[in-house]
């Protein structure tokens, strides 16, 4: 017997669950279908553990290198590999577990296998070895079938020496030497990660500046700061390719037109990502894609395809988690009829959770001047924070950007410690049209990080306290 459904979900990762999520909460008769487990690759193989990593790094590195400043001595300090990265699963194992039971909880059916599409209303689901288990029909489809690692020729993913981020976080042994393709947000963190444990790493960046999407200021100071960690950092370089030889990997590297040759026991790409749009027969209703993604309507999340609908990774930029779980309740509340309001993409926060840790929104200086505006701009460095000081972690700075003539805050920029938490006032700020003089007029509780948001704010109008 074939099931019905209101609305069928294909891929279980944070668009996909929380859409199956919310459409069950607003009466829709909902499945959610995925071969893996729930939570994709952000619960699975990204943002969750990889932040247990993360954490692994900065306990040791405080403790090594800035415990005797708190008055602690720690003997023979020392880390077991195999048990960090068991952790990091462990955590990863939990949370997706849970999530199986949010999903269980609120009515929604869970389908574990490979789903593709019969026609726009039919799905059917196969198991690992290719057998058709089931046949489902719904009255709307959204596909959520996420991203995956860019590969290139020039650069041959084997899994075991040339490396994705997927492998770089279950590595049975830690490298001696890494060097890491692509210095964006996923790039940067394993290179703070592998550093801290004393991997000799190579960061390796086309753009000029590493986290090239970032305000120049924030790259420029996150460059200095790993660089004071012996990392390696190349910029305005290219690859030319990447072999296997021996023991070692060579990267053969151009920079303004001369060869050179590096190696290493590992080389991790991390170039950027492509939508998972193979195989799921889309080609067989005549959904349109745009490369290497879904091409949809970013007010509804409707494709080219009546009644199927994209959100997500696989429909491109920005690739963040929180991104896809805000599409994907936008997406079901809009079949439903209500809050029509567009996501504003300009508002979304971006976070890099390294060492001073990064995170930004809205406009970066430059691109405040390309859109036209005159521009006021507010720092207040971490140095001048007393609650910086207090608890060791000084380094970074607040910059906030204002429109000169009405004051309203058109990017945030954060480097130092917290910044991934701090940022969400900016972000509330800008949601709320905040202008500055209301942020810096409105009481931050000291001795708190966050006051450096209000002093920045004051500076850019010349009323800065403590600087």
């Amino acid at each position: 017997m074939i099931k019905q459904y209101d609305i069928a979900i294909l891929g279980g990762g944070p668009g996909g669950y929380v859409a199956a999520i919310r459409a069950s909460q607003l009466g829709f008769k909902t499945v959610v279908i995925d071969k893996d487990k729930l939570g994709g690759i952000c619960l699975n193989w990204g943002c969750i553990p990889t932040k247990s990593l993360l954490k692994n790094a900065e306990i040791y590195d405080s403790l090594k290198n800035h415990g005797k400043d708190f008055g602690i001595t720690a003997k023979e300090l020392t880390f077991d590999f195999t048990k960090i990265i068991e952790r990091s699963r462990r955590i990863s194992d939990k949370i997706t577990n849970n999530v199986e039971l949010l999903v269980k909880k609120n009515k929604v059916d869970r389908i574990r296998g490979f789903g593709k599409l019969k026609s726009k209303n039919e799905l059917e689901i196969f198991d690992e070895s290719g057998k058709i288990i089931e046949t489902i029909k719904s009255g709307k489809l959204i596909i959520a079938t996420g991203a995956r690692s860019k590969v290139v020729p020039s650069i041959p993913i084997d899994g075991k020496m040339i490396i994705t981020s997927t492998e770089a976080m279950i590595l049975p042994k830690q490298p001696k030497e890494l060097i890491i393709i692509g210095a964006g947000a996923i790039g940067i963190e394993f290179a703070y990660f592998y550093s801290v444990l004393g991997t000799k790493v190579t960061v390796i960046e086309m753009m000029e500046n590493i986290l090239p999407v970032e305000d120049v200021e924030v790259s420029k100071t996150l460059a200095k700061s790993f660089k004071k960690r012996k990392i390696e950092i190349l910029t305005g370089t290219s690859i030319e390719k990447a072999v296997i030889k021996g023991k070692k990997v060579e990267v053969t590297i151009s920079v303004n037109g001369k060869k050179k040759i590096l190696s290493a026991d590992k080389v991790l790409n991390s170039i950027g990502v492509t939508g998972n749009v193979e195989e799921f027969g889309l080609e067989q209703v005549g959904v349109a894609l745009c490369k290497d993604h879904i091409k949809v309507n970013k007010e509804t999340y409707e494709t080219n395809v009546a009644g199927i609908y994209a959100i997500g990774d696989v429909i491109g930029p920005p690739w963040l988690a929180h991104v896809a779980s805000h599409e994907g309740i936008h997406c079901v509340e809009g079949i439903k009829g209500i809050n029509n309001n567009p996501i504003d993409y300009n508002n979304i926060p971006g976070c890099t959770y390294c060492q001073p840790q990064v995170a930004s929104v809205g406009y970066t200086e430059e691109k405040a001047i390309e859109a036209g505006y005159e521009i006021k701009i507010g720092r207040f460095p971490f140095m001048a924070s007393g609650k910086a000081f207090a608890v060791g972690e000084r380094e970074g700075f607040v910059k906030l950007i204002f429109g000169a003539k009405y004051g309203e805050l058109l990017g945030a920029h954060i480097i130092g410690s917290e910044a991934t938490e701090l940022i969400a006032e900016l972000v509330m700020a800008r949601e709320l049209e905040a202008t500055g003089e209301s942020i810096f007029r409105t009481i931050h509780a000291h001795p708190t990080l966050s006051e450096s948001i209000m002093e920045a704010a004051a500076q850019a109008y010349g009323e800065a306290i403590h600087i």
